[in-house]
């Protein structure tokens, strides 16, 4: 698959991973069977978004904007328990942030929920819809299982005029929750389950963050979300396959009821990625138990902690596309989104030095007052990147693990008697290890060749460069070492495992580091590449009054590329 991309004069991206849903637009265009396209995304506002609602934005807006046509932001909140005005705002800003726009005003199902309650009078008159009296557990026990027919309710043959009595009644707030429910008249013994009387309206004494105290009974997602889609004239419905199994549902509400259209439902494969779990249920467990600092927790797959880790819009996107849509069930290695970030921070983030762990090193043949700076790009390829100045001065840090007294065959960092270049510096000699009454290195003396600036040394081969950063101009920084959050690849594959056993005790490691000086004047959410380190972010909410704190995004190191190309040679990984 390859992950270069560009866009011809059709806006079709070529190249790319095959995206079926594309193909079918264009077909359906092209024989006359589709003229405006019309999309939407219908989040519910339980949570936050995840990894897999980008690929469903990425989607319904993608086809929307590329076949010239129109798509929907509309807010499916049925379940007013559930939700809360923090989430509409989350998922708005993330929208937004990816690059889209919606058609219009933001929509809600709230806002349909009149006409909904008429229609659902309109099943009950036309003898498709009844007041049923059993528990959440009878109905569950009368409905039957995949191998057995379920059985009717015993209330499933009330006369129309007693259904409407009682619809009213439960919109009055006359029941107590979970006394009644409204429910399809479908078939009791039809092979999908969805089919075997679903249920239409729940008695919910609730408030409604859009309507108030207006109602006391709220529609169910399947009833609620076809009508939507039909009163806003959505051509097209793109789900997920989860949804696969409702889409008959789906279609009965609109064949049974006087909708203004008649939108038509597709399924494709919800986005898995490995060592992550997306369920909004186990998320929510993991913000509420404290095991993550929130929604947005840098180690979150939401779309906000991605944000925050320094994931751009278009290494999203572009993961996206590199994923493809197809109706095959797949789970996408989590390293293809480390190449998609990786390969955008790469042509795109500024250079900068910043030592994690720093060790003191004492550069014995320069004088105290030395002043001295050298010129560095900004971006070895970008010239509109500027430059920036690296001071050097007689006391250096350098990272401790580019040191060691006794060091391997092939380690080419510094050690006793070793040289070292510092890069875009002089190439430096270790002279002498300075310990403390414990015996542990707490700095060392070394000898610069100021005959090595920009040229090789006469007459010996200097292999190791090391980055550095001055101590008398460094500036201090938080660094937060990002990691998997978990260490299982499935993480909630054995549904009778705690998901949360197989969380990574070091998905989270701080350290107090050293920057060069051109990273004090670092704003929130500016990237940078800390060179011979990985890509950084500084933190949208932490960096504040002067204090700066960068998050990891991703190392250097591109696993996954090295990966297909030995799979496109014929070998093993």
């Amino acid at each position: 698959m390859s992950v270069e991309s560009r866009v011809d004069n059709d806006g079709e991206t070529q190249n790319a991973a095959p995206n079926f849903l594309r193909n079918q637009i264009r077909d359906e265009i092209a024989s006359g069977q589709a003229s405006t396209i019309v999309t939407r995304f219908p989040p519910e506002p339980n949570g936050f978004l995840h990894i897999g609602h980008a690929k469903s934005i990425w989607v319904n807006f993608g086809l929307a904007e590329q076949f010239g046509g129109r798509c929907h932001l509309r807010f499916d909140d049925t379940n007013p328990a559930k939700e809360e005005q923090a989430y509409i705002d989350s998922i708005r800003e993330d929208i937004t942030w990816l690059g889209y726009e919606w058609s219009g005003d933001i929509r809600y199902a709230s806002s349909y929920f009149d006409q909904l309650y008429a229609w659902a009078q309109h099943l009950v008159r036309e003898g498709l819809a009844y007041v049923d009296d059993l528990s959440p557990d009878e109905i569950r026990e009368y409905r039957g299982t995949l191998t057995e027919a379920g059985k009717p309710s015993p209330y499933r043959e009330r006369s129309v005029e007693e259904n409407l009595d009682l619809l009213e009644r439960m919109s009055l707030g006359e029941f107590a929750e979970g006394a009644k429910v409204l429910r399809a008249k479908i078939d009791m013994a039809a092979g999908n389950i969805n089919l075997r009387d679903p249920i239409l309206y729940r008695i919910r004494h609730a408030h409604h963050h859009q309507t108030g105290d207006k109602w006391k009974i709220y529609p169910s997602y399947d009833f609620a979300h076809g009508q939507s889609d039909a009163i806003e004239g959505v051509s097209h419905s793109l789900c997920t396959l989860e949804f696969e199994d409702h889409r008959p549902l789906y279609e009965w509400f609109l064949a049974n009821l006087p909708v203004p259209a008649q939108p038509r439902q597709t399924e494709f494969a919800r986005m898995n990625v490995n060592y992550t779990v997306t369920s909004k249920r186990k998320l929510k467990l993991l913000v509420d138990q404290g095991v993550v600092d929130g929604w947005d927790d840098p180690r979150m797959p939401t779309i906000a902690g991605l944000r925050r880790r320094g994931y751009t819009p278009t290494a999203l996107r572009k993961f996206c596309d590199m994923t493809g849509v197809s109706r095959a069930a797949n789970v996408v290695d989590i390293a293809m989104l480390h190449f998609a970030i990786r390969s955008d921070l790469e042509d795109n983030a500024p250079r900068a030095m910043c030592v994690l762990k720093p060790l003191k090193v004492v550069l014995t043949n320069v004088a105290a007052d030395h002043a001295e700076s050298f010129e560095v790009a900004g971006h070895p390829a970008r010239d509109d990147m500027g430059s920036r100045q690296l001071p050097l001065t007689r006391e250096i840090w350098i990272d401790r693990d580019d040191f060691m007294e006794e060091p391997p065959k092939k380690f080419f960092r510094l050690a006793p008697g070793k040289e070292v270049r510092l890069r875009n510096g002089y190439v430096i000699r270790c002279d002498e290890v300075v310990k403390d009454s414990a015996g542990e290195i707490e700095a060392l003396h070394c000898s610069v060749d100021f005959d090595t600036l920009g040229k090789n040394p006469e007459g010996r081969k200097v292999k190791g460069v090391i980055h550095w950063v001055s101590a008398d101009h460094g500036v201090p920084v938080e660094v937060r070492l990002y990691d998997n959050l978990f260490l299982e690849e499935a993480p909630d594959r054995d549904k009778d495992a705690d998901f949360l056993d197989h969380l990574n005790p070091e998905s989270l490691v701080t350290v107090e580091g050293i920057a060069e000086p051109a990273l004090a004047d670092a704003t929130p959410e500016s990237r940078y590449q800390f060179e011979r380190v990985g890509y950084f972010c500084a933190d949208r909410h932490a960096c504040r009054d002067g204090k700066l704190v960068f998050n990891r995004t991703v190392g250097l190191k591109d696993s996954w590329a090295k990966i297909q190309q030995k799979q496109a040679q014929g070998a093993k990984p």
